[in-house]
């Protein structure tokens, strides 16, 4: 079950960040710490990033709300995870380093729970929809 979630999860989490990251946010980024930014972004680290932060939204949020067959539950729980992980991230950011924009951590906060929410209710219907 957790291979089948992941290819559901993996292309529906790529897809909306992708659109966040390329098109909607993008010159928010630069503008707010584009000091701080590669020129080219280290696409084996991002990746990685990518395939461990699915598979804990299978194991924590989904797989739950799954057994539960509570698609609210992958709603919460993945805000909640979503935030968790993005916090982790952007408040040691803050924590750490000189002139990190506190708009960043903000604006990181919540996409982190609209895209984990998101990517976790999409996940959940799709798996419904197909039996897994």
């Amino acid at each position: 079950m957790f291979f089948k979630l992941y290819l559901i999860a993996f292309p529906v989490f790529l897809v909306i960040d992708m659109v966040w990251l390329v098109v909607v946010a993008k010159n928010f980024y630069a503008k707010q710490i584009g000091f701080l930014m590669a020129k080219n972004p280290n696409l084996y680290a991002a990746m990685i990033f990518y395939l461990i932060f699915i598979a804990g939204l299978i194991v924590f949020v989904i797989t739950p709300a799954l057994d539960k067959k509570m698609w609210s539950q992958a709603l919460l729980a993945g805000a909640f995870f979503g935030l968790v992980t993005y916090a982790t991230y952007d408040l040691t950011n803050l924590a750490t380093l000189r002139d990190w924009p506190l708009v960043i951590t903000i604006v990181d906060l919540v996409w982190g729970m609209v895209l984990s929410a998101s990517v976790s209710v999409i996940t959940y219907f799709v798996a419904l929809k197909f039996g897994i």
